[in-house]
C-alpha cells in the first residue's frame, strides 16, 4: 500500500499554510511536504508537526526568487556562493523537522551561458550539496521537470537525471520521479520506474492534462500504483496536484482506486 503524502503547498489551500497541517491530520494522513519552509521559523514548523502527529518527509533546497521566476539557481555560475549559503539553510531546517531527504530544483537554462558550462557548475554544486548531506546521512533528490509547464528547465527527462546523477558520483543523490511531469515528457511509466527503481527515492503524483487528482486524466493510476507495490518501492507517494474542484472533494480517487490515506 502506498505511503501518501500530502504536499501541503499544493493541497489545502482553501486555508493559510500554517493551518492545512491541523486539517491534513483530520483528514487521515501521516507524512507531509511541500516546497520550501524557509518563509516560517524551523521551530513553529516543528511544533505544528508533533501537535498533529505528522511526519515530514520532503521540502525543496532554497531555489532562488521564486516570485521573481526563479527555479532554482545549480546551474548558474555567477550563483554558486548563493546555492551553497542555501544547502547550509536547508541543512539546519532539516535537523529540525527530522526530514531525510531534500530536492534540488535546478533551475531554467540560461541563455547567456553555454549549456556545457551550466553542467558543469550543476556537477560541482551538486556534488557539494550530496557531500554536506552525506555528514547527516541525508539523501538529496534531483528532480527532471516538463519544459511545458516550466519553458527551458535544464533538467527534464529520466535518461538526463540518470547521466547527471552518474557523473556526481555520489551515493546519497536519488531521483525524485515526479509521475505527472514525466508523463508529459517521455511516457513510459510503468517500464522506466521498474527499470530505474533503484535509483528513485521519492515519488510525486498528479493526473494528465491538468495536473489535477488521479482520475481526472490519462494517467492509469490504478494500475500504476500497484505496478509500485508490486516492485517493492518502499517510499513515499507525494500528492503533488491542483485539487479539483476543492480539496476536500478530491480525495475521492483513494477509495475509488482502493486505497486509503
Amino acid at each position: 500500500m502506498p505511503k501518501f503524502s500530502a504536499n501541503l503547498t499544493m493541497l489545502f489551500g482553501e486555508q493559510d499554510f500554517l493551518n492545512r497541517f491541523a486539517t491534513c491530520k483530520e483528514t487521515g494522513f501521516r507524512y507531509v511536504e511541500y516546497l520550501f519552509p524557509y518563509e516560517y521559523d524551523a521551530e513553529v514548523l516543528r511544533d505544528l508537526l508533533d501537535t498533529h502527529g505528522l511526519q515530514q518527509v520532503l521540502f525543496n533546497l532554497p531555489a532562488g526568487d521564486w516570485g521573481a521566476g526563479d527555479r532554482g539557481i545549480a546551474t548558474d555560475p555567477d550563483r554558486v556562493e548563493e546555492f551553497c549559503q542555501g544547502v547550509d539553510q536547508a541543512l539546519h531546517y532539516a535537523d529540525i523537522l527530522g526530514v531525510e531527504q531534500m530536492n534540488c530544483l535546478v533551475g531554467k537554462e540560461l541563455d547567456s551561458v553555454p549549456s556545457e558550462t551550466q553542467w558543469n557548475v550543476l556537477v560541482k554544486n551538486l556534488r557539494y550539496a550530496a557531500s554536506k548531506l552525506a555528514d547527516q546521512e541525508l539523501t538529496l533528490l534531483i528532480e527532471p521537470i516538463n519544459t511545458y509547464d516550466i519553458p527551458g528547465f535544464f533538467l527534464n527527462n529520466t535518461p538526463d537525471a540518470l547521466r547527471l546523477r552518474d557523473k556526481v558520483g555520489a551515493n546519497n543523490l536519488k531521483i525524485q520521479y515526479d509521475v505527472y511531469h514525466m508523463q508529459k515528457m517521455e511516457g513510459n511509466l510503468a517500464e522506466t520506474l521498474k527499470e530505474n527503481l533503484d535509483q528513485i527515492a521519492h515519488i510525486q503524483i498528479a493526473d494528465n492534462p491538468g495536473r489535477h487528482q488521479p482520475n481526472t486524466g490519462e494517467i492509469n493510476y490504478h494500475f500504476l500504483l500497484r505496478e509500485l507495490d508490486q516492485m517493492g518501492y518502499q517510499g513515499y507517494v507525494g500528492l503533488e496536484y491542483v485539487p479539483q474542484p476543492d480539496t476536500s472533494s478530491s480525495f475521492g480517487w483513494v477509495t475509488d482506486l482502493g486505497f486509503t490515506l
